[in-house]
């Protein structure tokens, strides 16, 4: 027997890092629906589609193919794009992109219809509302924008990225302000989430959280 988990959150709070720890854990697939608009903006960017059409973006969606590796790599059409998508312009563009109704529209039929077998942990900003609103957990997970800010340096910095913290802060506010006031699956904690604020929090903490309420959910189901 296994579950579907959804993990919610802001950007830079953790929800991949977690979400990959905890798939391993429990021997799961990680299905990052966050990395498949990243790699959207990425295609887009790459072949110039016009990002102010909707339309054109939701035809090259549906002309793409989207995998997930064993290491939770997202590959497009083929090709792994992982490493390419975490740039603060894909970051921007992304969210610009994901506002489109249709667009989500036909990434989250493409989502659930890969996680309809249990076993997925899914993350993103609207997995538990939209995407898997039957989840058997629901994680929102969060931390302050100074320690998501701060993580989102040390990232940029181990690329051999120079960028100030000021920089960052405010774009992490952009894109919250974004996904939370869209009108469109706006970013937002449902009723029957857990809360998880990482901001204080080691990633082996985070993980045993979510770890330990898998494990009495499937008591609960024997």
């Amino acid at each position: 027997m296994k579950l579907n988990i959804a993990i919610d959150g802001p950007s830079a709070s953790g929800k991949s890092t977690i979400a990959k720890v905890l798939a391993k854990k429990l021997s799961y697939t990680h299905l990052d629906t966050g990395a498949m608009y990243r790699a959207c903006a990425y295609k887009a960017l790459k072949h110039d589609i016009d990002t102010n059409s909707e339309n054109d973006l939701v035809k090259m969606v549906d002309s793409s193919h989207f995998t997930f590796d064993k290491i939770g790599h997202i590959h497009i059409d083929g090709k792994d794009v992982s490493s390419k998508i975490r740039s603060k312009e894909i970051d921007l563009l992304t969210s610009k992109i994901a506002q489109y109704p249709k667009l989500r529209q036909s990434l989250v039929l493409i989502q659930q219809s890969i996680a309809k077998e249990k076993g997925f942990i899914l993350d993103g900003r609207d997995i538990g509302t939209v995407v898997l609103p039957d989840a058997d957990i629901k994680i929102f997970q969060t931390a302050s924008i100074e320690s998501r800010a701060k993580r989102r340096l040390d990232e940029y910095r181990n690329k051999g990225l120079e960028i100030d913290y000021q920089t960052i802060y405010s774009e992490i506010e952009q894109r919250d302000f974004q996904d939370q006031n869209r009108l469109h699956s706006p970013l937002i904690k449902t009723d029957d989430a857990y809360l998880l604020d990482t901001s204080d929090l080691t990633i082996e903490e985070s993980v045993n959280f979510v770890y330990s309420l898998a494990l009495n959910k499937l008591k609960e189901k024997e």
